[in-house]
């Protein structure tokens, strides 16, 4: 019997879904084949698949890769290219029923490296039974935070995710720095962490981080899987995170907020500018895979109209078009069809094998900044020299 090894990120949708999707495909085939999904935390993922080369050694079939880590994974010669495959048995309606935001940042080096799987951009998440018109500016979403925070209750204003995995924290940071009319990185993806917008920015997550009238306690030990679910809880207000949470705590069997999550667009800087970013989960294949042509059936299936909707059905967020307007889950979750706006008004990362590194390192900085008195303009120039290598 075929064992497809496949390396999952943590979270109860993906692990439920990949499972059901697996189950499905091997009954509709008549295939020999099981399924060995391991769960993995972000930092343990990332070290198991990439820095563990567990892709390349055959130890993993198919992996589960936030997009931000692609250029790094090609760079090392840890993906297999999924060209060959979409030749052999392509999708009929690939690349059209997706987003093109979905599909061109696989596409690098000559390759096509990986099939999207769960979507779901930066956005606004409310409580709509205690705020009636969400804020428009990042000013009065402090203020909203404030308002609604009681901690006496076990509800608190807002929340971020601060745990030092690569992810949430840096994310925060370059949300910031973009509303306020500033850049992260320059044309030639290197990095820029000591303009005024950065400085800003960093102030206010540092005076948001700080505040005990409007934030979750011990942020810094929340990833954004456990500030999706503290929202899904009842505890959060609102909070900038990611699409999927808020279809996550309006569909869980066990979510305090059914029916009362509500979708914006991100609040504005000061430059008056409201920008999402585009980061999204993916499927690959390992270069050492010694089950490359099962594999890509199997992604190709995950890929049908009828899978990628279970995907949602689970509690994740699906990729294709025909998803996001179904009429059954928007009748379910009423603000699902904005993720064709959040899409058109999303930033992405630049393709670059060092962007772990630097998000790491903006992860040091953000953790100095929460815990420390530091000056900002000083944390941000150290942030400035390691990311660049520069004295």
């Amino acid at each position: 019997m075929t064992r497809l090894r496949i390396a999952v990120r943590r979270f109860g949708p993906f692990e439920s879904a990949i499972s059901k999707q697996f189950e499905n495909f091997v009954s509709t085939r008549g295939d020999d084949a099981e399924l060995d999904a391991v769960a993995m935390d972000l930092n343990e993922l990332h070290d198991s698949v990439i820095g563990g080369r567990g892709l390349a050694s055959g130890e993993w079939d198919i992996a589960f890769l936030n997009t931000d880590w692609l250029a790094e994974a090609v760079k090392d010669g840890l993906l297999e290219d999924l060209t060959p495959h979409l030749a052999r048995a392509p999708l009929a309606d690939f690349p059209d029923a997706w987003s093109p935001s979905l599909t061109r940042l696989q596409s690098f080096d000559g390759g096509y490296w990986a099939m999207p799987y769960h979507d779901g951009p930066e956005c606004l998440v409310y409580r709509t039974d205690l705020i009636a018109e969400p804020p428009t500016s990042w000013e009065e979403f402090h203020r909203l935070a404030r308002k609604h925070h009681d901690s006496e209750r076990g509800r608190y204003g807002t929340v971020l995710a601060l745990y030092p995995d690569g992810h949430n924290s840096f994310y925060d940071f370059c949300i910031q720095v973009w509303s306020r009319g500033g850049e992260v990185f320059d044309t030639r993806n290197r990095p820029l962490f000591t303009s005024i917008e950065a400085h800003e920015a960093l102030d206010f997550l540092r005076s948001l981080a700080r505040d005990d009238l409007s934030i979750a306690p011990n942020c810094r030990a929340l990833d954004s899987v456990q500030s999706g679910e503290l929202f899904a809880q009842g505890k959060v207000a609102l909070m900038a995170n990611w699409f999927g949470f808020a279809a996550y705590a309006d569909t869980a069997e066990t979510s305090e907020v059914r029916s009362k999550v509500g979708v914006a667009p991100l609040p504005a800087g000061p430059s008056g500018r409201s920008v999402s970013l585009n980061v999204f989960w993916v499927l690959a294949i390992g270069s050492g895979s010694a089950n490359k042509e099962l594999a890509w059936d199997f992604l190709r299936h995950c890929a049908s109209p009828e899978m990628d909707l279970l995907t949602t059905q689970e509690g994740a967020i699906g990729v294709r078009r025909s998803t996001w307007l179904d009429p059954e889950i928007n009748a379910r979750l009423p603000y699902y069809h904005q993720l064709d706006w959040l899409h058109e008004h999303a930033r992405e990362m630049p393709v670059t094998p060092d962007l772990a590194r630097i998000s790491h390192i903006v992860d040091d900085l953000m953790t100095a900044a929460v815990t420390g008195d530091r000056p900002s303009a000083d944390l941000l120039a150290e942030a400035q020299a390691l990311a660049t290598g520069s004295p």
